[in-house]
């Protein structure tokens, strides 16, 4: 079999400023660093800019001392200051995949779904069923429709939500942004609350979970997430009792840390699972809830807050129930005692 030719090494974005000359022969290339990546993490400059390079081999590149700044070895944590010299080695990254365009529906279902908008972000609605990228399959995730539809445009997602959630997303539309949303998230600045339905009750109206979560791979590469009091990472979840509903509970969830399926493994800890949650839920309950339209998670982003520049003012945005999980409530009511 015929090797492919070596792929050329990737260009600097146009935002970097470079020197004349700032290629060796040997194919390392040096990059000054401009003011729009002051204070940015180098694994995530890195991650960001190295289309096409998986993150097994940014962090190799950056812990084996190939890629320097100013001359010195770095650690991934290490943040960039402007004009700093960044080297980097000669690398043969993947082709990246052609861009896929995403339907006329999807685009319009999108455009729709802007919630906020300023000059440095967006605060989108996101449906469910819409994964926040692609990957695993998935050619075309919410980022890469929304980049097709603004390609001068430096979209990158702030957080994530799970595929099957619906809600408040965040994007950010410069570096300097992303990093000021990251700071908030950080430092638990920002407010996240969420509504979901329980299999079940609450044992009283308020309910704190302090329960340290690990992540776990499972055979065939399925992730899941368990309390793990020995080893797992420190996860506090609120929930609120809104509503009870035939053997079911409406509730507010207010998020303290946000680990990967928090929510979703909290509430199985407190032995009220969300409904339609087919990894850590129940088939039985969750096939009753199909006969009544759930085909779905119900867990549901319904508000942050947080402050969308160092000198803007707090801001609130909240995106309404999805209809389709309004019309499971209404049956549900039905159903209930009077």
């Amino acid at each position: 079999m015929t090797e492919p030719a070596p792929e050329p090494v990737a260009k600097p974005p146009a935002e970097l400023s470079t020197s004349a000359g700032n290629q060796t022969p040997g194919g390392v290339r040096y990059l000054e660093i401009g003011a729009d990546h002051q204070g940015q993490r180098i694994d995530n400059f890195l991650l960001a800019h190295l289309k096409g390079a998986p993150r097994s081999l940014v962090y190799r590149i950056i812990r084996s001392g190939e890629v320097r700044v100013n001359r010195g070895r770095v650690k991934p944590a290490t943040r960039l200051e402007a004009g700093d010299s960044l080297r980097l080695p000669p690398l043969r990254l993947t082709p990246a995949a052609p861009a896929v365009t995403p339907t006329a529906g999807l685009q319009a279902r999108l455009l729709d779904a802007v919630l906020y908008e300023d000059e440095g972000l967006i605060l989108i609605d996101k449906p469910s069923g819409l994964a926040v990228h692609g990957g695993s399959g998935l050619s075309l995730g919410l980022i890469e429709a929304l980049r097709a539809m603004r390609p001068q445009q430096s979209l990158e997602l702030v957080h994530r939500l799970d595929r099957e959630t619906s809600g408040c997303l965040l994007i950010s539309k410069k570096p300097a942004i992303l990093r000021w949303l990251h700071q908030q998230l950080r430092e638990g600045q920002v407010r996240k609350r969420y509504q979901a339905l329980l299999v079940g009750g609450l044992p009283r109206e308020r309910v704190d979970v302090r329960a340290p979560l690990r992540k776990n791979l499972l055979r065939g590469g399925e992730r899941v997430v368990r309390v793990d009091h020995a080893e797992g990472k420190e996860a506090r979840t609120g929930f609120r009792r809104a509503e009870t509903l035939a053997g079911f509970t409406l509730v507010d969830v207010r998020l303290g840390t946000g680990r990967t399926h928090q929510i979703r493994v909290h509430a199985a800890h407190l032995g009220a699972a969300v409904a339609g949650d087919d990894k850590y839920g129940d088939a039985t309950h969750n096939q009753h809830l199909s006969s009544l339209g759930l085909n779905r998670l119900f867990l549901h982003a319904a508000e942050l807050g947080f402050r969308p520049h160092p000198e803007a003012e707090p801001l609130v945005v909240r995106a309404p129930l999805p209809e389709d999980l309004h019309q499971v409530l209404e049956r549900l009511r039905r159903k209930a005692p009077d």
